[in-house]
């Protein structure tokens, strides 16, 4: 092969691959471009849930479940609480039971007031804030954790 054949068909080869890099360039540019007007992050559940009003919890010693939600709520004669269904060790959801919660992944017990008696679960089951809302509903904020044991006076 001659020198200018090796320089022509080196010349080829460069041509090409130039013309592919910007055309791979310009398809990727164009998919971007493409996703734009759809979001590339789904909002989250929201933290702050309405449950309904106090009426539909009345005083028992049984968490109620709230419905389409990990939650309970105990309703006594000092006020209301919020407890969490999701186990603190891998996330499993609790059932409640004559002596509180169980899991069913692995065998974890808490208390009535969400207090590990038995692991493997490393913390307790969160408690979180309640509020009522101006149209009379109770109103839960996952984002928002207190103390155990906070009982709040909304009826």
């Amino acid at each position: 092969m001659s020198e200018t054949e090796e320089g022509k068909n080196r010349r080829d080869f460069l041509n090409t691959a130039a013309w592919w890099t910007t055309a791979g360039t310009l398809a990727f540019a164009a998919i971007g471009i493409a996703r734009m007007p759809k979001p590339g992050v789904f909002p989250g559940r929201l933290s702050a849930m309405k449950i309904g009003p106090p009426g539909d919890y009345p005083v028992a010693s049984e968490p109620v479940r709230v419905s389409g939600q990990n939650l309970f709520v105990l309703h006594d004669h000092e006020g209301f609480s919020a407890i969490s269904a999701v186990c603190s060790h891998l996330g499993c959801i609790v059932a409640a039971t004559p002596e509180g919660f169980a899991c069913p992944c692995h065998g974890s017990r808490f208390a009535h007031d969400g207090k590990v008696t038995q692991g493997p679960a490393p913390s307790p089951l969160n408690w979180y804030e309640m509020s009522l809302a101006p149209d009379g509903q109770i109103v839960i904020d996952t984002k928002k954790t207190v103390p155990v044991g906070t009982k709040f006076k909304l009826a």
